[in-house]
């Protein structure tokens, strides 16, 4: 066939791309993220604004019909001594770090070792065993509880800092997150650790571990917040009052004396709450880096 007789392509112009309109509009989108991941925010602190407005509030304005930020009069100073004065606020503090520490130390201490296992090591029955760690993920906490408590009963450990911390000593999240961190570590390095004559405990506590600090602080949080938060376990396990922790101890602390009492339990509140937002704001970097580099979404 002749080539001649094939027609002409037609040309277009081309639109030219005016970079002004892409930087407006990448500029809008932007703009219309950051406005929704703020008011998603503002839903998420709004009962921390409560509390901390109704903490130097007087009683008689915490329930009124109109709302302001600012109290007519203010009452901090009164309500913070009365629930400094009402309960063992300060026990309560510390047996919440107790038990938050208690807990991460052995989990950080058995998941570690357990996740390089997985990530790193080949041996039978490892896709099985990973399997099985899947499916810990789905297990609520509650499922356990009962025979737990049977058992702590008959050991007689109840009302002890170790009922509270013992069934959390095995993290199966922690050994997820910990495993999906660890499969990124260079292999070379591994090898070139084996290869100077170091075990495999030692790779994992003198190589592993020093960098890994963006997981472990990324799991740290979860942990510490999960436990700090934690009524349901130590409502079971605990009834005397000089173990309780921070939302456990709220329970004793709104009686029948302070319930009417709203500016204080306010008060009491907040002074509970403190240790765990800064916490995590000292944090927060560590965190993001954590969550990033894991993979965990």
């Amino acid at each position: 066939m002749n080539a001649s007789s094939h027609p002409a392509p037609v040309r277009t112009a081309s639109r030219p791309i005016d970079p002004a309109a892409v930087r407006l509009r990448r500029l809008l989108v932007q703009l219309a993220v950051h406005a929704f991941l703020l008011i998603g925010a503002g839903f998420m602190l709004l009962p921390l604004l409560f509390m901390a407005v109704s903490s130097i509030k007087p009683p008689a304005e915490i329930f009124e019909a109109t709302f302001s930020l600012w109290p007519r009069q203010f009452y901090g100073l009164k309500n913070f001594e009365s629930a400094l004065a009402m309960a063992p606020l300060m026990r309560f503090l510390m047996n919440g770090v107790i038990v938050c520490l208690g807990i991460l130390i052995v989990q950080l201490a058995v998941a570690i070792p357990c996740a390089y296992a997985l990530a790193k090591l080949n041996f039978p029955g490892k896709p099985v065993l990973f399997a099985l760690v899947v499916l810990g993920l789905c297990i609520p906490v509650q499922a356990p509880a009962l025979p737990l408590y049977i058992a702590f009963a008959q050991l007689g450990v109840l009302n002890t800092y170790f009922s509270m911390m013992a069934p959390f000593f095995l993290s199966v999240f922690a050994v997820f997150l910990f495993r999906q961190f660890f499969r990124s570590f260079p292999d070379e390095i591994l090898q070139a650790a084996r290869l100077d004559g170091m075990g495999e405990f030692e790779i994992v506590w003198r190589i592993v571990v020093p960098n890994a600090g963006p997981a472990i602080a990324a799991f740290a949080v979860f942990s510490v917040v999960a436990h700090w938060n934690d009524l349901y376990w130590p409502l079971i396990v605990v009834s005397d009052a000089s173990l309780a922790t921070p939302p456990l101890g709220m329970m004793f602390f709104a009686d029948a004396e302070a319930g009417s009492n709203y500016g204080a339990l306010s008060a009491g509140a907040a002074i509970l709450t403190a240790p765990l937002v800064l916490a995590f704001l000292l944090a927060r970097r560590r965190f993001i880096a954590g969550i990033t580099m894991t993979g965990i979404k």
